[in-house]
C-alpha cells in the first residue's frame, strides 16, 4: 500500500489500455449526454466534428476507470477534493484506444486532519497516436502512514 509519505512531487506513471467502441459511445450518450454528435452517426457528419465522437464525460469516466484499475487500487486513497482545469483537448472516436499518464504536481499535509495528505496530480488521457484527448488536475486525499499531532 502506498501512503502519502511514499509519494513525491514529480512521480509519474503511464498505464492502462481501453478500447472505445461505437456502441459504447452511443449507449453512454443516450443515457447521460444525448447530443446528436454523440448518439447519431448521420447527424454527427453535419456537426463540427464531422463524425460520431464520445462525450467528454464518457472520456473522463474511462480515464477514471483506468485510474481505479491502476494506481488507486494500490494507494491509501481517501477520495478526492475534486478536479481543477478539466479540458477536453481532442475528440475521442470509435476505435480509439486510450491510456493515461499521471504526474504528481503538488503535495501537502492537511491542516484540518493530520491523518491525511493532499496530493494533486496531472492526469492526461492519451489516444493510440499519442495525442492528449483529456486532462485535469486531480485533487487527491491520501492517508498518512503516521499522523503528526
Amino acid at each position: 500500500m502506498q501512503y502519502y509519505e511514499d509519494i513525491e512531487v514529480g512521480d509519474s506513471q503511464e498505464f492502462g489500455e481501453y478500447h472505445v467502441t461505437k456502441a459504447e459511445i452511443i449507449e453512454f450518450a443516450e443515457r447521460y449526454d444525448p447530443q446528436p454528435f454523440h448518439v447519431d452517426a448521420d447527424a454527427a457528419e453535419d456537426s463540427a466534428f464531422g463524425e460520431l465522437v464520445a462525450s467528454g464525460w464518457h472520456t473522463a469516466s474511462i480515464c477514471m476507470r483506468l485510474l481505479t484499475d491502476g494506481p488507486i487500487q494500490d494507494r491509501a486513497s481517501m477520495g478526492a477534493r475534486g478536479v481543477d482545469e478539466l479540458r477536453w483537448k481532442q475528440p475521442v472516436k470509435p476505435g480509439d484506444t486510450l491510456s493515461i499518464r499521471t504526474e504528481v504536481v503538488n503535495k501537502r499535509v492537511s491542516k484540518s486532519d493530520s491523518r491525511r495528505g493532499y496530493v494533486d496530480s496531472l492526469l492526461e488521457g492519451v489516444n493510440q497516436h499519442g495525442d492528449v484527448v483529456i486532462s485535469w488536475i486531480g485533487l487527491g486525499m491520501i492517508e498518512r502512514r503516521t499522523a503528526e499531532t
